[in-house]
């Protein structure tokens, strides 16, 4: 079963995922990069343009999602070094250091709040996120082209794939398109009709919409909405 929370880091959200029944259905792009925790380890979850599917026996696991962008100046990676990729947070970060917070979360009664303690400590040592990057998401998210997006963000359209590879582990393009799925599935999960989810979430109608969302996701909506995945 699944659950989260917004998180004391701006922008983020804590979640926890217990298996159930057949166990997880695959993780869908979703703009963003996560802390993990399960059975021990400290993860990053990179960012993802296809469906990730959990391999192994099922298992708990707890998280922090960060908000778009924010996650490479947390950890100091460039996202598109991680992107469909979960590494070992010890890969990232020296060996000594992630034992001392693997000891810290497995022995915290809450280790979503443990994560969430190790981010804001982390956030109160680095730069602030640049505001463009907030920017760049609410425009994309508004349906706007990356042209128009450049233009409105006053950088070149050179400078804001090179910003998006950084931040977002891939193009402006693909992230508009894994944003605009974002919307789709909650519109179409508020109970909208298809092809009005279509048409507010910006795909040119239903099949196109169709499309995208089996390449993105691997699965047709009704699927997805059906809850068999």
């Amino acid at each position: 079963m699944y659950a989260e929370r917004a998180s004391r880091l701006t922008g983020a959200v804590v979640w926890t995922n217990s298996p159930t029944g057949t166990g997880f259905g695959p993780v869908l792009p979703d703009g963003c990069m996560d802390l993990l925790w399960s059975e021990g380890r400290l993860l990053v979850a990179g960012p993802d343009t296809r469906p990730h599917v959990p391999e192994g026996p099922a298992r708990s696991w707890v998280g922090i999602r960060f908000f778009p962008g924010t996650a490479p100046a947390l950890l100091g990676v460039p996202a598109h070094e991680l992107r469909d990729l979960r590494v070992e947070l010890a890969d990232l970060w020296p060996a000594a250091r992630v034992r001392d917070l693997i000891d810290r979360v497995a022995a915290a009664p809450d280790p979503g709040s443990a994560l969430e303690d190790i981010a804001l400590e982390r956030a109160a040592r680095t730069a602030a996120p640049d505001p463009l990057l907030r920017r760049l998401v609410e425009c994309l998210d508004e349906g706007r082209p990356v042209a128009a997006t450049a233009v409105a963000l006053g950088v070149g359209e050179r400078r804001l794939h090179r910003l998006c590879l950084a931040a977002f582990g891939y193009g402006p393009k693909t992230l508009a398109r894994i944003l605009r799925l974002r919307r789709a599935l909650a519109l179409a999960r508020s109970g909208t009709p298809y092809a009005e989810t279509a048409v507010r979430a910006g795909y040119a109608d239903q099949p196109h919409m169709a499309r995208e969302v089996r390449e993105l996701a691997g699965v047709p909506l009704g699927k997805l909405l059906g809850g068999r995945v």
